[in-house]
């Protein structure tokens, strides 16, 4: 039976991505429908579009994107990854908060006042200089920032709220001058590694442009398999730093990006189109 898959996606880079999953969509002989977050998508296209398709994937972090997987739900589709998994990992306070609960290595992380002089006291009694300073939700390295000392950190605490309509929580953490590793995961296996260094202190996001692969030992397939069954991702990219030469979780994607390698974007949109496909035939 021929399977139809819809893929959710912010019209970006140039649509590699996209065009990726619609080439390999072919060969396997997969309906790929698309939902172009920056297109304006009313609601009777949506469910027109929505009731032809046996799962959906959601490859996009962007704010909206969590309410049409909403919608879809709504509709009774299955979106991997679902609105719960999407609104509990990208979270950066909570996810905090499950590493703690389940004793993962985690950075020391405290959640700010939303009165700038109850902030600043919070920030003083943490006492853990230069901090980073981070919004709860955003992608690509957005909304986090470096504060070498209070003044500092109260300026991007102001820039922060400034930025925005609506004073989304901010959490302050401490730092770790560390490459960032990636570690991207499809079910319960490993698909893809990743060095991601920069030329500056931040290699998260779209700040790291130097990339290579990293060998998996016995401790971080350990860590791994732990975060991904306590955080209850299906796909996921998995952040890592070296604290004292150990590694600490950074946080998790639930909408990672294939592009880290040239060759690999194929082999992966591959690997997640076999993957909700095999979920669709349980």
């Amino acid at each position: 039976m021929k399977r139809v898959v819809g893929y959710i996606f912010w019209d970006f880079n140039k649509n590699l991505d996209k065009k990726a999953f619609e080439k390999v969509a072919k060969k396997k002989n997969i309906e790929l429908i698309t939902f172009n977050l920056s297109e304006d998508i009313n609601e009777e296209k949506i469910e027109e579009k929505v009731k032809k398709c046996d799962i959906l994937f959601n490859n996009s972090a962007e704010e909206f994107a969590i309410e049409l997987v909403k919608t879809v739900e709504e509709l009774g589709k299955i979106v991997v990854d679902s609105s719960e998994t999407f609104y509990y990992t990208e979270d950066k306070w909570v996810f905090f908060l499950k590493c703690k609960e389940n004793k993962l290595s985690t950075l020391n992380t405290i959640l700010l006042s939303e009165n700038l002089n109850l902030a600043k006291e919070e920030l003083k009694k943490f006492d853990c200089w230069p901090v980073i300073l981070k919004r709860v939700r955003g992608c690509s390295g957005e909304y986090v920032e470096k504060a070498d000392n209070l003044n500092e950190a109260q300026k991007i605490i102001k820039k922060f709220w400034g930025k925005s309509s609506e004073r989304i929580p901010i959490i302050a953490q401490e730092f770790v001058s560390s490459p960032s590793y990636r570690i991207t995961t499809i079910g319960d296996k490993i698909v893809q590694t990743a060095i991601k260094e920069g030329t500056g202190w931040k290699h998260t996001g779209v700040f790291g442009n130097r990339f290579k692969k990293l060998k998996i030992d016995k401790d971080l397939k350990n860590l791994i398999n732990k975060t991904i069954k306590i955080m209850k991702i299906n796909i996921c990219g998995i952040d890592l730093l070296k604290k004292d030469n150990k590694w600490v979780l950074l946080e998790v994607n639930s909408s990672p990006g294939i592009d880290f390698f040239k060759n690999d974007r194929e082999k992966l949109a591959g690997e997640i189109l076999d993957f909700l496909v095999e979920k669709v035939n349980k």
